[in-house]
């Protein structure tokens, strides 16, 4: 099982790494980047229920509580992109209107709040329904998935560095 999630993890990092970058995102694009992070929010909170035994009433009411909040960041996500490539836009002016890049620097803050605020509201739904063992697994769980995460990317990226000059 811990293969199987290793390599559907791999899978969702190289196809991370594989998008172009620039600075805006074709429509398919967008959608690409919507479903790996659709997938990596799955993949999450299959590890999540392992990692702390969920039973299915807690199941019930964490997993459509973590969709609906992760839509939400998505959309907040989503707006504080647009919101700095205006504010970059703003600013490559010749003479940037300084009123109009505190309305921008004031929104993203409000914006970043939101995403904050979803974080919390989620931590508040765990609190409820979680015993003090699970609580105690679901740091470490965090800690641990968001590192092995960091790694796995950190490795697809000199995969596909080392392809690319060949």
């Amino acid at each position: 099982m811990e293969k199987k999630i290793t390599v559907t993890l791999g899978v969702c990092l190289i196809l991370c790494l594989a998008m172009p970058v620039r600075g805006q995102w074709r429509d398919q694009d967008i959608a690409a980047r919507e479903r790996i992070r659709e997938n990596l929010n799955r993949l999450r909170l299959l590890r999540m229920t392992e990692e702390l035994e969920l039973r299915h009433d807690q199941t019930a009411v964490i997993f459509p509580a973590a969709a609906r909040l992760e839509k939400e960041k998505a959309e907040i996500s989503r707006k504080i992109g647009q919101e700095i490539r205006e504010l970059r836009t703003l600013l490559r002016s010749e003479s940037p209107d300084s009123q109009e890049l505190g309305r921008k620097i004031d929104t993203i803050k409000k914006l970043r709040r939101s995403l904050q605020e979803k974080d919390l509201e989620f931590e508040k739904i765990l609190e409820e329904n979680l015993d003090e063992v699970q609580k105690a697994k679901y740091l470490l769980f965090t800690l641990d998935f968001y590192r092995m995460l960091g790694e796995k990317l950190d490795r697809a990226r000199k995969i596909y560095r080392n392809k690319r000059e060949f």
